[in-house]
């Protein structure tokens, strides 16, 4: 194989196998060749680099410094090529060239994290894209095909063209900062005494109807299209809100964020969930990576408890 003015693959392996032999007559050994041939090799990669790359004056032929540097180029040379060979006979085989995921931003990260990383290890030459929305603008990259697996809000995933798998639910708490005047309230808090206040709701990109107003408390609200940014918002005191439970257990631990309790939650810190599901269109083929990952995402999420109930 050619790569470049003349200089082939073949010679990168000699080099390769020469540097890390420490003779010719051990590379010739190992690459089941002769002596010689493993010498012209060299000459003529030389000749092609222009720099001699092994000083032979002792009896061992040693780098030079043009070949000490060139020596880690060539490794990921030939590591580019392994592993381009490896994907090409993988997609060949059916596998897919990517998996795309679409992740609602509330989906607990321990348990996507713990997929991925068994993913990359029984397909590493699968890329991975993925996408982070928010309830039915999560649910429409699956349906416009740009997700091929999606981890979302089943409030937000009634689509008949699309097959649902429970996962988990997601335990939500309502918190505001130490600063806030809800924070010094003890017990839960009526309607009327939430409702004179901010309240800080992420909204529902996609413009799903019926989904925007679930658990709003407030007269005033604001609303935030990306979770991150309520998050901070709310850290800021810039008014009170539902949150993952997992996403804001630090804050609550350091103090930077403080529970308060509708009374319409009976009572409970943490009363109310979002079930999570995996979805996926009905039509189409599944390629095994996508399979794969469907069927361990859904094994992680019995086995890590990404929203377990804060103290």
């Amino acid at each position: 194989m050619m790569i470049a003015d003349g200089l082939s693959l073949d010679q990168i392996d000699v080099f390769l196998a020469v540097a890390d032999a420490g003779s010719f007559s051990a590379a010739a050994r190992t690459l089941n060749r002769t002596q010689s041939a493993v010498t012209y090799a060299i000459r003529r990669l030389e000749e092609q680099t222009g720099t001699p790359l092994f000083d032979r004056a002792d009896y061992r032929p040693a780098l030079t410094e043009a070949g000490r540097a060139l020596l880690p180029r060539a490794r990921r040379i030939a590591e580019e090529v392994g592993a381009f060979r490896l994907q090409a006979r993988g997609i060949a085989g059916g596998l897919e060239p990517e998996l795309s995921l679409v992740v609602d931003a509330m989906f607990p990260t321990q348990v996507l994290l713990e997929a991925l990383k068994q993913f990359r290890e029984h397909y590493p030459t699968v890329p991975i894209r993925t996408y982070v929305e928010s309830l039915g603008g999560a649910v429409r990259l699956i349906l416009d095909g740009t997700g091929a697996l999606g981890l979302v809000a089943a409030s937000a995933c009634d689509a008949p063209t699309l097959v649902r798998v429970p996962l988990l639910e997601v335990d939500l708490v309502m918190v505001a900062a130490p600063s806030h005047p809800l924070a010094g309230r003890e017990g839960p808090l009526p309607r009327e005494v939430l409702r004179d206040h901010v309240q800080l709701v992420l909204t529902d990109r996609s413009g799903t109807p019926g989904g925007r107003d679930r658990g709003v408390q407030a007269t005033q609200t604001w609303r935030i299209g990306d979770l991150g940014a309520k998050h901070a918002m709310l850290r800021a005191g810039l008014g009170y809100g539902s949150m993952p439970a997992h996403m804001v257990e630090a804050d609550l631990a350091a103090g930077d964020l403080v529970r308060i309790v509708p009374a319409e939650w009976d009572g409970q810190m943490g009363g109310v969930t979002v079930p999570m599901c995996l979805a996926r269109r009905l039509e189409g083929p599944t390629g095994p990576a996508t399979q794969w990952m469907a069927e361990h995402l859904a094994l992680v999420s019995q086995n890590v408890r990404g929203s377990a109930p804060l103290p």
